[in-house]
């Protein structure tokens, strides 16, 4: 095996391959319906590190790849999450400062415990405390604090393995316990109704009764006069016809406002209007809210957009959504102006794959750098938020403004989800073999009991701490609580578990977002007081 273990030690790239094709192999295999999914590509790699050091030959993915797959990951994540990250930032504080303060407590029960009950190091105890959270960084600030690195990657070392393990549990309750979730999106759909009412009201004043967007994609004045977009101020008639968009209980509201259900479907009629779903791939469009789109369609086609199809799920298109390339938008059209719809939005394949190279080189480039800037906490000890937390900002930044000028800086929801998958895995393989090279020798310290025992409790009181907090006091939905968890933990290997066990369900991808940039923080500052006591 030392031949085989030597070639994989002059091949970092074959090596980084080879993790993560035959590491995603078992993390397919499931268990009672159960996988790993792409954690299965950091516990193999531990694992081959690890059987490596027996023969005394360090197999290493450079860390150069894990932070090239990190940076893309991050960046993927904050970009896709961008518009609905800003949308729920100030529902996010509250779960944002419990966050911190849990750190804090498991940070000061690791000083009780560890040093005062176990009497360990404090650079051990500091360095578990940054493998309990799984945090790299952590770990640098703690050992430059405490004075003593090589002790803290010790601590580090053993206390990471159940930092992943705990909280992919903590992340299985929360999904396990996601059935009767509050913020699930509700499925979109249509309804043809007749108006009962005889007082003519606005349309604008019906839709205005609503919180949420609702359209109205179509009129007819009786049951054979001609089809036509309304307009807000159009005004309803007594028996006249109408297709709503919305969901179930917004059509509900809807029919009790107007009248009741038709059995005439206006969809069918095809003579007067058509509707189809085409694909955004013009660049243009990219960053355009519907509102603009649709006031440009109206003008140039008569049409409008009525719904907006990203990734799997259907929303209605409210006038603030923004497009990205990529996007299906549901159009309704004159019959006669479908071919000129088409051209318009591009229709094309391309927008599926389209990677936007200028945005994914500026924003990460941007974002390592951000991450590279030191700060000040005390006169001899700086810190950085990391190339992570700062391709992940300026992701979110670039998400959000969808374009800046000319230029684009959305990236599609396909190519996001590539490029996060992709990032990912670079990321474990490196992080993997970076912690199963330290394994042995942190096994062969004589406190290796009390280190994970320490961690053990630490992972534990966060993983506890925060489920409870989220699900009693903010009243957090399981799906998106599994994402909160992973961001918590600033742990990849985590929200791979949970895209996993949910089939990528966009909410947990935006709870990852919420808390990351914060938990990145908040940990190394943490970490830094807890190794300078």
């Amino acid at each position: 095996m030392s031949t085989v273990f030597n070639y994989f030690a002059a091949q970092p790239v074959l090596l980084a391959f080879f993790l993560v094709g035959v590491g995603m192999f078992f993390g397919h295999i499931k268990i009672k319906g159960v996988s790993l999914g792409a954690a299965a590509v950091l516990f193999f790699a531990i694992g081959f590190s690890a059987w490596a050091t027996v023969y005394g030959i360090e197999v290493v993915v450079p860390h150069e790849i894990g932070i090239m797959g990190l940076a893309l990951f991050t960046f993927a994540i904050g970009n896709n999450s961008g518009p609905s990250f800003f949308e729920n930032i100030k529902r996010a504080l509250g779960p944002m400062v419990t966050m911190v303060l849990m750190y804090v407590l498991a940070a000061a029960t690791g000083y009780i415990v560890g040093v005062k009950l176990l009497g360990m190091d404090i650079a051990l105890v500091a360095g578990t405390f940054a493998g309990s959270v799984t945090n790299t960084p952590a770990l640098a600030a703690a050992g430059e604090a405490s004075g003593n690195a090589q002790l803290a990657t010790i601590g580090y070392s053993i206390a990471y393995l159940y930092g992943v393990i705990g909280m992919m549990i903590a992340a299985a309750i929360a999904i396990k316990n996601s059935s009767q979730d509050q913020d699930k999106p509700e499925p979109v759909t249509h309804a043809n109704l007749r108006v009962d009412r005889d007082d003519q009201p606005m349309l604008k004043d019906i839709l205005g009764l609503f919180k949420t967007p609702i359209e109205v994609s179509r009129l007819r004045r009786g049951e054979t006069g001609p089809i036509w977009i309304p307009s807000p101020t159009d005004v309803l008639e007594k028996d006249d016809l109408l297709t709503v968009v919305g969901t179930t209980r917004q059509l509900e509201k809807m029919t009790d406002l107007i009248g009741h259900r038709s059995s005439h479907s206006l969809r069918s009629d095809r003579r007067y209007l058509d509707f189809r779903r085409v694909t955004v791939s013009e660049t243009k469009l990219a960053g355009k809210t519907v509102g603009e789109i649709n006031k440009d369609i109206s003008d140039k086609f008569g049409a409008f957009v009525s719904r907006v199809r990203r990734g799997d799920t259907d929303m209605v298109a409210a006038p603030d959504f923004m497009l990205e390339m990529g996007d299906r938008v549901r159009v309704i059209a004159p019959t006669l102006k479908m071919k000129q719809i088409s051209k318009y939005f591009g229709d094309s394949a391309k927008g599926f794959s389209d990677i936007n190279p200028v945005a994914l080189g500026v924003g990460i480039a941007l974002g390592v750098f951000l991450g590279s800037i030191k700060f000040p906490l005390t006169e001899s000890v700086t810190f950085g938020i990391g190339a992570a937390a700062g391709a992940l900002i300026i992701g979110l930044l670039f998400g959000r403004l969808g374009r800046i000028g000319g230029v684009v800086t959305a990236l599609p929801n396909t190519t996001c989800s590539v490029l996060s998958e992709l990032g990912l895995l670079l990321f474990l393989a490196q992080a993997g073999t970076n912690a199963g090279g330290k394994i042995s020798a942190a096994f062969a310290s004589g406190d290796w009991i009390n280190i994970l025992l320490l961690g053990f409790i630490m992972t534990s009181l966060i993983a506890i701490g925060m489920y409870v907090t989220m699900r009693s006091i903010f009243k957090m939905g399981g799906t998106q609580l599994s994402g909160v968890i992973g961001g918590t933990q600033t742990q990849p290997a985590v929200l791979a578990f949970a895209n996993g066990r949910t089939g990528s369900d966009p909410r947990v991808a935006l709870g990852y977002a919420l808390v990351y940039p914060v938990a990145m923080i908040g940990k190394i500052v943490v970490a830094t007081i807890l190794g300078s006591l």
